[in-house]
């Protein structure tokens, strides 16, 4: 009689995708890279691998494509390499002089006479930027009853997504479940059931002060909600939360962001955009790779105790496999500064971003450019450098997806 073998049960992997503006286009490469390798074939019928999928900021935008489409992960990200690699600004927020220069203005106007007294408060401008384009493409790309309908079919477990809330100062994990699930609360961190849709994407994105926040109606209150890195204490915390047994966490920040001393005895003062760029690489200083350290240890500590001896589902090894980019994105920014708008471009330089040489790119405004420069010759080498740095590591990849290859 023939032996029929039972396949292995397979652990929930979660997918964790930080936050990064345009480098978020970085994770799609990456995402691209695993599947290759863990099904080469591209089997129409092969199983999402990740059954639970959290974002935040463009993450979150990435996280809800993929679960919208988790029924054909390959199509899925074929879908989204196709949307970075054909991007530009305009997609994402309006780069037009008119809008820019009235931008400019009410900011001018706001700064010289706000003294004035509160009257002029209902002219203050709520954003440096207008992303009303990204809330259009959103709309006419994700199909969020497809998404519950994934849910409903056990293509996936649940969908997070992260935001903070101005209001209340606290970090919400947004999440969509089919199991009931019940809601979790730390110090300053609420996670809250719904159905996530376009609002919750766009407050999980709204970079401070470059795209305006979202109100989101949450508990019978309408809260304020910006990006979704802000707070972020312990990026994995929604994925075990939500029931993942091992993570996948796709950063975007370069390991060796911290430059030698370019400065000299006496440096020049930081321009604007330095100052700016250095605001949004710590608001998206992914706090990863503490994370990590810290589920090491406590896997060490579970690994002292006797195999009966973990009483609670809270207390449970969780093994992880964390890729970030392998160089600086900021260089690569730079060397797609002309692809952005005229218009664009000079406010940049207005605040101090100039096209100069890869060895000077914090002081040129390399980081602020590499968040905001979403055009597609920059997504594309961005998609590129994420596919090969999975690539790379070929033997982890297969390794950590071991019970779902077989």
């Amino acid at each position: 009689m023939p032996i029929h073998r039972v396949p292995p049960e397979r652990p929930c992997i979660g997918l964790v995708l930080t936050g990064g503006g345009a480098r978020a286009a970085y994770q799609v490469g990456v995402l691209s890279g695993i599947l290759d390798l863990i099904d080469p074939d591209h089997r129409p019928d092969q199983d999402n691998p990740f059954q639970v999928i959290c974002g935040t900021s463009a993450g979150a935008i990435n996280a809800a494509a993929l679960a919208c489409r988790a029924n054909q992960p390959h199509r899925a990200i074929d879908h989204l390499v196709a949307l970075w690699e054909s991007l530009h600004t305009h997609n994402v927020y309006y780069s037009d002089a008119p809008r820019l220069i009235r931008t400019g203005l009410q900011w001018l106007g706001m700064l010289g006479l706000g003294w004035l007294g509160p009257r002029f408060a209902h002219y203050a401008p709520h954003s440096l930027l207008d992303n009303e384009p990204l809330v259009k493409l959103l709309a006419r790309t994700l199909n969020f009853r497809r998404l519950q309908t994934n849910l409903s079919d056990g293509k996936l477990k649940a969908l997070a997504v992260t935001a903070t809330a101005y209001t209340t100062g606290e970090h919400l994990t947004f999440y969509q479940s089919e199991s009931a699930i019940k809601p979790w609360t730390r110090t300053l961190r609420r996670a809250v059931a719904c159905t996530i849709g376009v609002d919750h994407l766009m407050a999980s994105s709204a970079i401070p002060f470059v795209f305006p926040a979202r109100a989101i109606l949450t508990g019978g209150k309408s809260l304020w909600c910006g990006d979704g890195s802000m707070r972020q204490l312990a990026p994995m915390s929604s994925a075990i939360h939500l029931g993942a047994e091992k993570i996948v966490v796709v950063g975007t920040n370069y390991y060796d962001e911290v430059r030698s001393d370019m400065g000299g005895l006496k440096p020049e003062y930081p321009n604007l955009a330095q100052i700016a760029g250095h605001t949004l690489s710590n608001i998206f200083l992914d706090s990863v790779s503490m994370d990590i350290e810290r589920m090491e240890r406590i896997n060490e500590l579970l690994a002292q105790l006797p195999p009966n001896g973990l009483q609670s589902q809270s207390l449970r090894p969780i093994s992880t496999l964390s890729i970030a980019p392998s160089q600086s994105l900021d260089d690569m920014a730079l060397h797609h500064l002309e692809q952005l708008p005229r218009a664009v471009r000079t406010l940049f330089r207005v605040l101090g971003v100039s096209p100069k040489s890869a060895e000077a790119a914090e002081a040129a405004g390399g980081a602020l450019v590499s968040y905001l420069l979403f055009e597609a010759s920059y997504t594309q080498d961005l998609i590129k450098l994420g596919r090969a740095d999975s690539l790379s590591r070929a033997g982890e990849v297969k390794a950590f997806f071991k019970e779902w290859s077989q």
